[in-house]
């Protein structure tokens, strides 16, 4: 939001030599947040003028219109005679008196103007749009200034259009609506600087007459509780907006349309309170306030024609919508160049339908930001008053005596505020006089009476006494004020939150990272070490994904937890596996050229609990106890931590070396084995095994298992999930489950032996659908105490194997803590580990 400061100045007395930095110290220090507060009189250097378009000639032959100007610009340019000026504009005519910066000025960003040869004549300068003077973002014409200019050719043209000004640019948060109105801003002012602030928003205002302005019908009192019309007829269509609302409009980055279009817009930021004018004589029939039909169109005023939701509410008359309520208006109704009769319409929409209907629609306009962050239902009146006055003033007409008032606003929630909350929330002492006295600022009505505080009602103090408490009504004008916390902000806001002191607390001893985070970053850092990418997943989907990652009817990852307001209506589930957010970013990936690529997310998945119920409700004037916690924890989804990897292209790369490597199953089942070795699982306790899992082909997928229980599952992804999805063949995945692992054991020192190992290899023969770790297994339960390690370190299958049969070669270290073995012992360990695996598997040695 940008507004001037002269501007302010009509409603809130500024020191007339405040600097600007104490403006926006001012303004930070109630909490609202400064873009720039920008001088305009340094943002154009050189000269800068008024000039009158003498001549236009249309130069043809060029890929757009280009027209060759005459403009006299007095003396400035030291001859008196026109300025030639090559222009590609067309919304100026001769006799129109627009804003020309002559050679050697330098517009804002540095644009140096010059005079040079552009298609085939001279150009001196330049005329100007807003967008170039830096006034605002309306780039579709040059400036035309109003016939009611009395700058003649050749003035400075900086007062002029508010170049002589200070502008500031201000990010309104959602919890500050009132803030988006020179009266909401001109009143915070008045609080931090201490000068008086005149409120326009109590203009006396004629109430609602039992005759109506125009007949209407609100069906819906929840989506408008408050809806006022007011008739003007006989108005002059060729009235023009006076130059003076132009450049406030222009300030303010809003285009200046028709008079009576630019007094709605000038009313809004000057009230904040959003208005619509329709054109009396293109309404068909009465006018009916309701939520929108199935199968209802809308053509906004921006020229798109948009399908209706049943939650959007609409102002209809006999034709249909004319109007997508609250947000834009509909091109049936609008004010055209021959309107004579205007009805003015100001309104108070629910807030939620605003937001909801602004982003269904992806039409974020300036009185929808006001709508969604609260708008004072007091101002419909007021509002209409201001606009037709303006209206009558600069336009002429005849305003109707009949004002239509409908009113269903239901009075502010008094909300009861201990004394002393502010002092024991905060941490600095606040005496009850005090908080009475800064929430009176806000605008408050504050009950302090002496059957509640133990004081005489006609003191100003007020007594802090045990369970003292004060009843404070909000204004209307402040919808973010419900609970005594609201209340607590606002005591601490405008006493000055440099005040509060910084400290920080305490860390209480031995309370660090929990095991289960220490395991969590061990994890992330194991993987990070072995060549793999964190990536942050957003943790929505599509109701799609389910059937793109293959997963059968009653499997429990398609029961999803769906969400009363998603920010995406495409994507409102939360995920049950981290597979398909993290598949979607390397999608993104290589769509971007990124061909190999090893990625990995550690994060919460989400699984319903059904028939949990609703949660309790709990406020925020205290600490919920243990039990409504405990009800409300049995309500909420259930979140284990999941990490997941995702593997595709060359897992080593090709070069002058050789051939790389690509990524494959195996490499996915080795990252599982390392995130375990990571979350310290002795290897005694995992076991790998195949298995058949979606979305993993079902003849490469691993199970993991940490004592005989499935933790996750590696392996290659499904042909079918990968065409669905647009992925490469053999992208290889793992998923596991960290809060299915159990505590690590406690790590007890290993004993290092002196003593020189004895190596020895053996290749055992076994049906190919024996798992290598089961062999594995065998190996060390035969060898004995003797074995210190085993690895497979080939896999090997041929015909001479014979059919079904495959080789697994291990590499055997023993090692004796107190003595050098003996060949003879290390063979009997040797056969005896054989012997095992021969009972259990019937392998037999390979060539024996």
């Amino acid at each position: 939001m940008r507004v001037s400061v002269s501007w302010l100045r009509e409603y809130v007395d500024l020191p007339a030599d405040l600097p600007a930095g104490d403006l926006e110290q001012a303004l930070v220090g109630l909490g609202i947040e400064v873009e720039s507060v920008v001088d305009l009189r340094e943002t154009v250097t050189g000269q800068l003028v008024v000039g009158e378009v003498r001549e236009i000639e249309e130069l043809t032959g060029f890929k757009k219109p280009i027209r060759f100007c005459r403009v006299d610009v007095g003396d400035a340019n030291g001859t008196g005679e026109p300025q030639e000026i090559v222009c590609g504009a067309r919304n100026f005519a001769p006799g129109d008196r627009v804003v020309v910066i002559l050679p050697g000025g330098v517009l804002p960003g540095g644009f140096a103007i010059g005079a040079r040869k552009t298609y085939g004549r001279n150009s001196n300068g330049m005329i100007c749009s807003a967008k170039e003077l830096g006034l605002g973002d309306d780039h579709s014409g040059i400036i035309v200034l109003p016939e009611d200019t009395p700058a003649k050719p050749g003035d400075d043209a900086r007062p002029v259009v508010g170049l002589d000004d200070v502008v500031v640019e201000l990010e309104i948060t959602p919890d500050r609506g009132y803030a988006m109105s020179l009266r909401g801003l001109a009143r915070e002012l008045s609080h931090t600087l201490g000068v008086p602030f005149r409120d326009p928003g109590l203009a006396p205002a004629p109430g609602g007459t039992e005759a109506p302005a125009y007949p209407v019908e609100v069906r819906d009192t929840v989506g408008c509780d408050r809806f006022a019309a007011r008739l003007v007829r006989g108005v002059d269509p060729t009235a023009a907006t006076p130059g003076w609302m132009q450049r406030r409009l222009t300030v303010a980055g809003i285009r200046s349309i028709s008079l009576p279009v630019d007094i709605t817009n000038y009313v809004m930021l000057e009230l904040g309170q959003p208005m619509h004018a329709f054109d009396a004589d293109r309404i068909a029939g009465p006018l009916v306030v309701r939520r929108a039909e199935p199968g209802e169109k809308l053509t906004t005023l921006d020229g798109v024609t948009r399908a209706l939701a049943p939650e959007d509410m609409v102002i209809c008359d006999d034709t249909g919508p004319i109007s997508l309520a609250a947000v834009m208006g509909g091109e049936t109704s609008e004010v055209v160049a021959g309107t004579t009769d205007v009805l003015f319409e100001a309104a108070h929409w629910d807030p939620v339908m605003v937001g909801r209907t602004a982003r269904r629609h992806r039409l974020f306009s300036e009185a929808a930001k006001r709508w969604e962050r609260g708008v004072d239902p007091a101002l419909p009146l007021v509002a209409i008053a201001r606009a037709v006055r303006l209206l009558t003033e600069h336009a002429g007409g005849t305003a109707g005596d009949e004002i239509l008032d409908i009113d269903h606003v239901r009075p502010r929630t008094p909300v009861v505020l201990p004394v002393d909350l502010p002092t024991r929330r905060i941490g600095v002492t606040y005496p009850p006089a005090r908080v009475v006295a800064l929430l009176e600022q806000v605008g408050c009505t504050v009950a302090h009476g002496a059957d509640r505080l133990g004081e005489d009602p006609g003191e100003v103090g007020v007594a802090a006494g045990d369970g003292a408490a004060l009843t404070v009504t909000p204004p209307t004008w402040r919808p973010d004020l419900t609970d005594p916390a609201d209340l607590v902000e606002e005591v601490v806001r405008l006493d000055g939150y440099d005040r509060v002191p910084s400290v920080l607390p305490t860390a209480p001893p031995g309370r660090g990272l929990t095991w289960q985070q220490r395991r969590r970053r061990a994890v992330a850092r194991s993987l990070a070490e072995r060549g793999y990418v964190e990536v942050l997943a957003h943790p929505f989907v599509a109701p799609e994904l389910a059937d793109q990652l293959g997963l059968p009817e009653g499997d429990p990852r398609r029961q999803a937890v769906r969400l009363a307001n998603p920010l995406s209506e495409e994507e409102p589930l939360l995920r049950t596996t981290l597979l398909g957010p993290l598949l979607g970013i390397v999608k993104r990936n290589l769509g971007r050229g990124q061909r190999d690529l090893a990625l990995y997310e550690i994060g919460a998945v989400f699984h319903p609990r059904p028939g949990a119920g609703r949660p309790p409700a709990m406020g925020v004037d205290r600490r919920p106890s243990d039990e409504e916690f405990a009800a409300a924890d049995a309500v909420v989804p259930d979140q284990p931590r999941h990490v997941a990897v995702v593997l595709t292209g060359d897992v080593e790369p090709a070069g002058w070396w050789g051939a790389g490597r690509p990524a494959g199953w195996a490499d996915a089942v080795e990252a599982g084995r390392d995130v375990l070795a990571a979350a310290d699982i002795p290897a005694h306790r995992i076991e790998v095994r195949a298995a058949e899992y979606a979305p993993w082909h079902p003849g490469r997928c691993a199970e993991l298992l940490v004592d005989g229980t499935v933790v996750g599952h590696a392996g290659e992804l499904h042909p079918a999930v990968l065409a669905a999805l647009e992925l490469p063949r053999r992208t290889s995945a793992l998923e596991l489950d960290l809060d299915a692992l159990p505590a690590a054991p406690v790590a007890s020192g290993p004993a290092v032996s002196g003593f020189p190992p004895a190596l020895i290899d053996v290749a055992l023969v076994v049906d190919e659908s024996v798992p290598a770790a089961q062999v594995q297994r065998a190996l060390v339960e035969g060898a004995g105490e003797l074995l210190e390690g085993v690895r497979l370190f080939d896999v090997y299958a041929s015909e001479q194997l014979g059919a079904g049969r495959k080789s697994l070669a291990y590499k055997l270290t023993f090692r004796a803590p107190d003595r050098t073995l003996t060949v003879e012992e290390a063979v009997a360990a040797r056969d005896a580990a054989v012997a095992r695996a021969a009972e259990r598997f019937g392998a037999t040695l390979r060539g024996a």
